[in-house]
């Protein structure tokens, strides 16, 4: 969860400044949320790997053009969202990508025998999502992993409202419909 304590303040100006502590600071916080919110898009360890740090380098050479310090967390995530729609229109088109990539979900290691049952529903959730269209699977990820608010999603996708809200009806509506079907 992305919420920062109103005692806590980002080191953004800091940033802007150069201060590599500042940058270390943001780094460290918004590293692995980048890493799942782009992972669970493109389903890929290295291009998420490679789209995070794309991302970083792109925000210290655009921080100057923030206006507002405390919408860092959405810029930066809307810095990634685009990257990761570069990549789909490097590999073709977006349908004929995510068609490649959705034959086969993501594989995970065997659990060891003491794996709670918990950690399998996620792994198994987070298949459901996988199923998803990328515009339903981007709202929800957004929203309910990243605790985006939908106007932030809004700024990050680069949509309107409404259509942030209709696509997280729809994707609620299928990723339900996708639970029912198998019994999770």
């Amino acid at each position: 969860m992305l919420v920062v304590a109103e005692h806590e303040q980002l080191p953004v100006q800091d940033a802007r400044t150069g201060k590599p502590e500042a940058w270390n600071t943001l780094f460290k916080r918004y590293q692995l949320p980048l890493y799942v919110y782009v992972f669970e898009l493109v389903h890929n360890e290295q291009a998420s790997l490679d789209v995070v740090q794309e991302t970083f380098i792109s925000a210290v050479r655009h921080l100057a053009g923030l206006q507002d310090d405390e919408k860092f967390g959405s810029w930066l995530f809307s810095i990634a969202h685009q990257k990761c729609i570069q990549i789909w229109r490097r590999k073709g088109r977006e349908r004929e990508f995510l068609e490649e990539q959705s034959g086969a979900p993501p594989e995970y290691e065997d659990a060891p025998s003491d794996v709670l049952v918990r950690k399998e529903q996620e792994e198994a959730f987070m298949e459901l999502i996988a199923r998803l269209p990328v515009a339903q699977r981007s709202v929800l990820l957004l929203h309910f992993v990243e605790d985006f608010a939908l106007e932030e999603i809004a700024e990050i996708t680069g949509a309107q409202l409404g259509t942030v809200k209709s696509r997280m009806h729809y994707a609620k509506k299928a990723l339900r419909k996708l639970i029912e079907e198998t019994n999770l």
